[in-house]
């Protein structure tokens, strides 16, 4: 996909890809020669690598669900191209590739022209730069995590007033 289309679309919110565990939905902020930046609700920037993308979705008529307000302040790492993002990224938390099983995270320690060097706990993790997919940087935005606890807690009080109400007709059957 060509950057010609995607500058077309900046300032939208979109998914980018179908499915799968590198499907996002967010706003397009930016677009390089080989990269673009979308800001997620749960990520925050996701810079996906533009030969990796499968296929972009807009909703014309409804429009995707995006309740993030971007403050006017709101700033994120800008580069010409990918690799250049990469050595702006350095010794930074990373999360490369969305999921699945070359889902990596840890701290971005050296980049080259053939792959990256991620540090996570004891390991020394190299990956092709070919094989990278997608990045964001930094830690997860905390909202996310609120929203699991406070509709983990919705659960448990359904499973507590569901057992009670069991409770209560057993109690009037006797």
């Amino acid at each position: 996909m060509n950057k010609e289309l995607f500058t077309n679309l900046i300032g939208k919110v979109l998914r980018i890809n179908r499915g799968g565990p590198e499907s996002r939905t967010g706003i397009l902020l930016d677009v390089s020669d080989d990269h673009l930046a979308i800001l997620t609700d749960q990520e925050g920037v996701v810079y996906y690598k533009t030969s990796h993308i499968k296929s972009i979705t807009e909703n014309v008529k409804k429009g995707f669900e995006f309740k993030v307000e971007v403050p006017l302040d709101f700033s994120y790492k800008t580069a010409s191209n990918f690799k250049s993002l990469l050595d702006e990224l350095k010794n930074h938390w990373v999360n490369i590739n969305r999921g699945g099983p070359e889902k990596l995270e840890g701290i971005l320690c050296d980049i080259n022209d053939e792959f990256v060097t991620v540090f996570f706990n004891e390991e020394v993790i190299r990956l092709a730069l070919f094989h990278i997919r997608s990045i964001s940087y930094g830690e997860k935005v905390e909202k996310a995590k609120e929203d699991e606890k406070a509709e983990n807690n919705k659960d448990k009080n359904a499973d507590k007033a569901d057992k009670n109400a069991d409770k209560k007709s057993n109690e009037k059957k006797k």
